[in-house]
């Protein structure tokens, strides 16, 4: 199957680990010389209406992709998640 970056960012990507859906594709990191994807980069969700700027991104290397279908990515892939707790706590120290 042959599919154009452009192409790419109109699918939704999909976490099979826990079925969270974590948005669209926004960027692709591809090595030059080769033409290689290395890795699709989602952001974040915007925060406010994006005027606070967005959440994580998260980065996705081409091993992790499952499936590439007509409309979604699938990965396999464990992310960790923030403690909001833990956070606070750190700003604190800081």
């Amino acid at each position: 199957m042959q599919c154009r970056i452009r192409d790419l960012r109109r699918k939704e990507v999909i976490n099979v680990c826990d079925g969270c859906r974590l948005g669209f594709v926004d960027d692709v990191d591809v090595k030059l010389p080769e033409g290689q994807v290395v890795a699709i980069v989602v952001y974040g969700p915007c925060r406010f209406f994006g005027l606070f700027g967005r959440g994580e991104e998260f980065y996705i290397p081409w091993e992790c992709i499952q499936r590439v279908g007509d409309d979604i990515i699938l990965v396999d892939k464990q992310f960790q998640r923030r403690d909001p707790a833990m956070e606070r706590k750190r700003r604190k120290l800081l």
